[in-house]
């Protein structure tokens, strides 16, 4: 599939599920992830449409005061939990390429008490932000959505985001094996997060072309 295509099919998709929160099953998912009642009960209702695959936050090691960034935002769930986190004097910036899902975000922020928080709509390859402007940046299920050709464009513009001595956390689905072309080409799986997913030894390839170092398992220092 040809790049634009790809983000065509993602972003039809992911539009299209900005309304199908439910709540328990949500919450089901993301405590199976990790996260905790405290974790959940200080996100606002709708922010979380169950679409995780990890737990970005608790491998962020996230401080008072800390600026963080997170790729492919959705409805907010990362980043009102984050911004939780970081506190009044931190900030928690949201960027994700569908305006639909945004447009939900500002509305759940509006209703909630979070003067911290800011989304973005943009792709996570080329973000209007300054150099150095994080000191971490998380993404939860987001990276194996960016099509083959501009992923390593994700990476690279993580490490330019980053202040000197930041650092990511990421959780994303990656594969065991090569998928077959057949595989590669099927758009459900595609969306579902499965046939865009990288290689783990591309991975670190996409880090340390970036400029990363450290092991991909675990969060990774500029």
């Amino acid at each position: 599939m040809e790049t634009k295509d790809i983000y065509d099919q993602v972003n039809r998709w992911y539009g299209s599920i900005t309304k199908s929160s439910t709540g328990h099953y949500e919450q089901t998912v993301a405590k199976a992830f990790g996260y905790t009642e405290e974790d959940l009960a200080g996100v606002p209702e709708r922010a979380n449409l169950g679409l995780s695959c990890g737990n970005p936050i608790a491998l962020a090691r996230l401080r008072e005061g800390e600026t963080v960034i997170d790729l492919g935002s959705g409805a907010g769930f990362d980043v009102f939990t984050a911004a939780k986190r970081v506190g009044p004097t931190g900030k928690a910036i949201g960027v994700d390429m569908n305006k639909n899902m945004v447009e939900k975000a500002n509305t759940i922020k509006a209703h909630a008490k979070a003067p911290n928080v800011q989304f973005m709509e943009s792709a996570v390859t080329s973000i209007a932000l300054p150099d150095n402007t994080a000191d971490c940046i998380i993404s939860n299920c987001v990276i194996n959505l960016v099509p083959a050709a501009e992923k390593q464009l994700a990476f690279d513009e993580m490490f330019r985001l980053l202040k000197p001595g930041g650092r990511v956390a990421i959780s994303d689905i990656l594969g065991r094996r090569e998928f077959t072309e057949e595989m590669k080409k099927n758009i459900a799986l595609y969306v579902g997060c499965v046939a865009g997913a990288s290689q783990v030894s591309e991975y670190d390839t996409f880090l340390k072309n970036a400029g990363f170092n450290g092991n991909p398992n675990r969060p990774t220092e500029v």
